[in-house]
């Protein structure tokens, strides 16, 4: 009897030990904390900048989990494991985010200097047109000096683009076409006029 009470005591204590010794899960932590500093480039901070930050908040609650566990007596890293374990996967699916934004910015600005050059060209076309009459001729030479403007500016465009500053591109794309519009509709009411005063 003595000796069955005896291993049922030292059973118990044997679990307790167990638990109690259970080391804090450093290499996990480690692994953990390579996978967030690889994922944080400029492309996630640029793509993917709220789903970085909530990343870097995630490792900082499984940091912590590690800690109040570290102070107990009897601490359970189970829960802070499978937190930096999914560390893991989410900065996987943070940097095929970015990747997949990156590309539809490319795209939004290429489409955009599409439509910018389009726009000058448009623009051209009708500065051609335009009456050389001595009404007409100092406003068409200030909307061929624009024009030739909006030609220089196409420069920058393209070295955002090869720079991969999409978003700087775009804006820079879409001011263009604005512009270029704008010249077109200008022109075009010129145009009216003199038709107008030739009825």
């Amino acid at each position: 009897m003595k000796n069955l009470f005896k291993i049922i005591v030292i059973g118990i204590l044997s679990a307790f030990v167990a638990t109690g010794c259970q080391k804090a899960p450093t290499q996990e932590v480690t692994d953990a904390q390579a996978k967030v500093e690889a994922v944080t480039t400029a492309d996630t901070q640029t793509y993917a900048a709220d789903e970085l930050a909530q990343l870097q908040a995630d490792m900082n609650v499984a940091l912590e989990e590690i800690k109040v566990q570290d102070e107990k007596w009897f601490g359970n890293f189970d829960n802070a494991k499978v937190m930096l374990s999914d560390l893991g996967a989410s900065a996987e699916n943070i940097a095929t985010i970015a990747a997949q934004r990156k590309e539809e910015a490319k795209t939004a600005a290429v489409n955009a200097q599409i439509e910018a050059l389009t726009a000058i060209e448009s623009a051209k076309a009708l500065v051609d047109q335009a009456p050389t009459g001595k009404e007409t001729k100092a406003d068409i030479e200030m909307f061929k000096m624009d024009i030739s403007g909006l030609e220089e500016s196409l420069a920058g465009l393209q070295s955002s683009i090869d720079t991969e500053k999409y978003s700087e591109a775009l804006d820079s794309a879409n001011i263009i076409k604005e512009r270029a519009s704008s010249i077109s509709n200008e022109i075009t009411l010129a145009l009216e006029k003199v038709k107008s005063k030739k009825k």
